[in-house]
């Protein structure tokens, strides 16, 4: 059977203090205090340090943020000019382009109407009388034209059927001018049509 004896505290003796020494207890504090008021000290410049660095890193951080800012925003400046200059020279070869394609259109409607104007009706005597060098009044023209056109009857010679197979040649001859009179005052009409029309577009073009 194990016994457990009482434990018993050693007899604890204070240090014994020489004769002739005393302690100081303020000095000692004060030691442990200046001791602990310069670690403060120390770790509060370098806190102070830390914060410093963290502050100019921030701020050449914000200027290269800044400095990238202003790069992009030039660069944008640069390409919208660019783009403008762009824009400016195709609408300027646009207009280029529709204005010479006016001035031509211009100069193919005058010639055209020229060219018409000459064709219109009554335009081969003009060109007749050119030639011939003689002026004719519309009466001589149209008995001209009656006259070139005009088929003699000699009907004296002519038998009864004769007769009857000539005047059935006059019936078709008188469809086939009815049908040319037809025709040709359609070209007319057409043609004063157009004559007016390219009149405008001259007019137009000369007034812009």
């Amino acid at each position: 059977m194990l016994l457990f004896r009482p434990f018993m505290l050693p007899n604890l003796v204070p240090p014994k203090i020489p004769d002739g020494e005393r302690v100081d207890f303020d000095d000692i504090h004060r030691k442990r205090m200046e001791k602990d008021l310069n670690e403060l000290q120390t770790l509060i410049e370098d806190h102070f340090e830390n914060r410093k660095k963290e502050e100019e890193e921030l701020i050449g951080l914000k200027d290269r943020i800044e400095k990238r800012r202003s790069e992009r925003a030039e660069q944008q400046r640069i390409r919208s000019e660019r783009e403008k200059e762009r824009q400016k020279r195709l609408e300027e070869e646009r207009a280029r382009k529709e204005e010479e394609e006016a001035k031509k259109r211009a100069e193919d409607d005058a010639k055209k109407m020229k060219t018409l104007t000459s064709l219109h009706f009554g335009g081969y005597m003009q060109i007749t009388e050119k030639r011939s060098g003689k002026k004719q009044t519309e009466r001589e023209k149209k008995k001209k034209i009656l006259s070139d056109r005009r088929i003699p009857l000699d009907m004296d010679v002519l038998s009864e059927s004769g007769l009857r197979e000539k005047a059935k040649d006059f019936w078709n001859r008188i469809w086939e001018l009815e049908a040319e009179k037809f025709e040709l005052q359609y070209e007319f009409t057409k043609q004063k049509y157009e004559i007016n029309v390219l009149r405008n577009r001259v007019s137009d073009h000369q007034k812009s």
